[in-house]
């Protein structure tokens, strides 16, 4: 089995989650005079690739130390969205069913291609990457539930809806056009469909339930859309820790891993080596038949 990296760089670019501490970095010793160089980094759990944990919205529930490898790691599969969901929208369990096999006990990887539009990508847009992605509904979060999902994970700002979340007091020109989204879509207005008793649910209503989220995957997730893989999760074994930031892996046979590299190739990547947007479309579609086959 070789890897697959589903992680976006960090550094002091990496946006935080909104008003959440970025990655702030300095050196306090240098090779001169000191005989080594020396780092202190500061900033918080939620920065650049990370596992919401429990205790992020769960008082009595695990810290990140209590997660064990078996849970973190895992059968699962990467499910490609973007086809199905744009700028605001709402994606269901049934476009993730159309599109592969979630068997009981899954990791979830969901691909909204919103990625692209992270801070690493030559497409880079801040406000579209945290603000405008989309994000499920109560539906998708009890869909989850029966599958008994291991852990999800997505490839943008959130697990929820942005406009799901305090950003959308936070961002009232953005919150007027999600609006006027959802009234055309949905034929009803945005506070009415995303009310209270829906507040941030994929935090508040399955962290008790011990399913948790990984947030802002990135790095090749782009070679494995439809795919299942074995995947892991590696974050600090953090005691008290409310999330962290992680490596997420995706591990795949020696002839796949072959495969993708030599598309991998042929592609344009990142200034830090990743693939760069997506790759034709044609070989969503083959995932898709082979994911389910």
């Amino acid at each position: 089995m070789l890897p697959i990296d589903l992680s976006i760089p960090i550094g002091i670019g990496t946006p935080a989650w909104p008003t959440y501490e970025p990655l702030q970095m300095k050196y306090f010793k240098r090779l001169a005079p000191n005989g080594a160089n020396g780092q202190i980094l500061t900033h918080s759990n939620h920065v650049g690739t990370h596992l919401d944990g429990e205790i992020h919205f769960y008082t009595p529930g695990k810290d990140i130390a209590d997660l064990s490898l078996d849970f973190l790691m895992h059968d699962g599969v990467v499910v490609d969205l973007s086809d199905a969901a744009g700028d605001y929208d709402v994606y269901t369990s049934r476009m993730v069913e159309d599109r592969v096999e979630v068997r009981e006990g899954d990791i979830l990887v969901i691909h909204t291609g919103y990625h692209h539009y992270g801070w690493d990508q030559p497409t880079a847009d801040e406000v579209r990457y945290m603000v405008k992605h989309p994000g499920p509904d109560r539906e998708f979060a009890e869909w989850a539930k029966r599958r008994k999902l291991r852990w999800i994970g997505v490839d943008c700002g959130s697990a929820d809806h942005p406009m799901n979340t305090i950003i959308r007091q936070w961002m009232p020109r953005q919150a007027k056009q999600a609006d006027a989204h959802f009234r055309e879509k949905h034929g009803m207005p945005l506070e009415e469909f995303f009310g209270d008793d829906k507040y941030q649910l994929m935090h508040i209503e399955m962290f008790d339930r011990g399913i948790i989220h990984a947030e802002c995957l990135g790095g090749d997730i782009d070679l494995l859309l439809n795919r299942r893989a074995v995947i892991g999760c590696f974050p600090w074994r953090l005691v008290e820790g409310e999330s962290c930031i992680a490596r997420i892996v995706a591990f795949v046979d020696d002839a796949t891993h072959a495969e993708l590299m030599a598309r991998k190739a042929a592609a344009k990547l990142t200034k830090h080596g990743d693939v760069a947007g997506s790759l034709n479309p044609d070989l969503h579609a083959e995932g898709r038949a082979r994911a389910r086959a």
